[in-house]
């Protein structure tokens, strides 16, 4: 039966079951999503200072087709476009400031004082009612995403529908016993996703276990290349940090010089101590290989019960002369027929599990568009490939339309054959800045000069 949804709440499209958002017709989707889009941005265009200050610039009022939002998509370092000397100096209150254009929620009320730690920021800003994520890239320079307990319910429901849709097991069902290969918890985005709902979904924190039972601090993932620096030239004590974090990097320090080591005696332990029972493995393929051949090279066999489930994504980076089968010995030695995986991005919440065919689906309140080099919409039909340009229907506290740096092949036509409705991602993805020799340049929908100054506003006092 045909579901019926709302263009006004599209929060509320996560909730529903995944096999009934990928059967939605195509028509009625597109028209569904252009409704949706135009209503949220009406709504958000004078209420997140920064969008205000874009759709000002590109003379953006109303979106008439779905190619209009694409000159107010932002570059995904939006993010990250502060000086860095607001860091280094743990300048609060400039950094609340510049994360308030982003937002569509007051943060001018937050109480300040005492901070003196990002961690500590973070946790202020959690208290007050957001959940600001960070990512790293190569450069070190931390993306804050500014999300809030608005976007709690629909963001757990659909982490939940779209790791069933991956792995055909009920979540809020059956909980399995976990196993993650790195640190308890972070304000790092998957860190927290995973604290936020993969312990709730693996059955409580008895059943999560991770290789470490620390937390990642978001200072040390911040100041990592200026604590090198430092370190490198003897200055460590001028930074004035807290000697407690420096006494943690040096932990996290021994245990990156162990963690292969580490990883083998504690996967060890639990395939043996999980034998006979179904669970939940994640982590890279690399590190998954790595457990794989240690054990063989032990003699040890993996028994654990049918229904297990492996996800797993990252490919072979940092493994070198990796065999060509690499793929169906994890397969083999853990007893799965295939792995989970999902292709999305830590700015929005709608990602894509991997169907049967090869394919990643995106769900209906997330809008794919295709850019191409010169910062056009590419067509939306057969097979294009371009610039992955996601808009993110669900998000109240923030603006969802982000360029990304990825290029992808997306299936406009026809039904996969998994069977599943909607556009569909090729699994071939590349970074832009491989492609282009490490510069991602992007080359915006409408006035490049307007989106330049509007990248200057996020940055600076204008």
């Amino acid at each position: 039966m045909a579901i019926s949804l709302l263009p006004d709440n599209p929060a509320a499209w996560a909730y529903r079951k995944w096999d009934d958002l990928m059967a939605i017709p195509r028509e009625e989707r597109e028209k569904l999503q252009l409704d949706a889009t135009r209503i949220m941005f009406r709504r958000m265009r004078d209420k997140i200072p920064a969008l205000k200050k874009l759709a000002d610039r590109q003379g953006v009022d109303t979106i008439d087709k779905i190619e209009d939002i694409l000159p107010v998509c932002f570059d995904h370092r939006v993010l990250k476009n502060y000086p860095i000397q607001i860091i280094e100096n743990r300048d609060f209150a400039k950094l609340t400031q510049w994360l308030g254009k982003l937002t569509a929620h007051d943060l001018t009320r937050i109480d300040l004082t005492g901070l003196t730690t990002i961690e500590e920021w973070l946790g202020r800003l959690e208290a007050f009612g957001m959940l600001v994520t960070y990512s790293s890239g190569t450069t070190g320079k931390l993306s804050f995403v500014p999300r809030s307990y608005d976007e709690f319910g629909p963001w757990k429901f659909h982490f939940f529908n779209v790791n069933k849709a991956g792995t055909g097991v009920d979540g809020w069902v059956t909980k399995l016993p976990t196993f993650m290969p790195g640190y308890r918890g972070g304000y790092q985005t998957m860190l927290k996703m995973m604290d936020l709902f993969n312990v709730d979904m693996a059955g409580g924190p008895q059943n999560y276990h991770t290789l470490y039972n620390s937390h990642v601090p978001a200072d040390l993932m911040a100041l990592s290349g200026r604590l090198q620096s430092a370190e490198d030239k003897g200055e460590v004590a001028s930074l004035g940090l807290d000697p407690a974090l420096l006494e943690q990097r040096q932990t996290m320090l021994e245990q990156g010089r162990r963690r292969e080591a580490d990883m083998e005696a504690w996967f060890m332990k639990l395939i043996e101590q999980f034998r006979g029972q179904r669970v939940k493995i994640g982590g890279t393929f690399s590190d998954l290989y790595r457990v794989v051949k240690a054990a063989k090279d032990r003699g040890l066999e993996c028994q654990f019960a049918p229904g297990t489930i492996v996800t797993g994504g990252g490919g072979m980076k940092g493994y070198k002369d990796a065999p060509d089968d690499w793929e169906q010995q994890i397969k083999d030695f853990f007893g799965v027929a295939k792995f989970s995986n999902q292709y999305g991005f830590s700015e929005c919440i709608g990602n894509g599990p991997l169907c049967d065919a090869g394919y990643f689906h995106l769900p209906p309140y997330s809008v794919p568009l295709l850019m191409g080099k010169e910062g056009e919409a590419l067509p939306r039909e057969g097979v294009q490939t371009g610039r992955l340009v996601l808009v993110d229907l669900v998000p109240l506290s923030y603006w969802g339309g982000f360029t990304s740096g990825d290029e992808v092949s997306v299936h406009w036509d026809g039904k996969c054959d998994c069977g599943w409705d909607s556009p569909r991602i090729g699994k071939t993805i590349r970074r832009f800045a491989e492609n282009e020799g490490g510069d991602d340049k992007i080359t915006c929908a409408g006035s490049q000069q307007a989106y330049n100054e509007f990248m200057e506003f996020v940055q600076g006092d204008a």
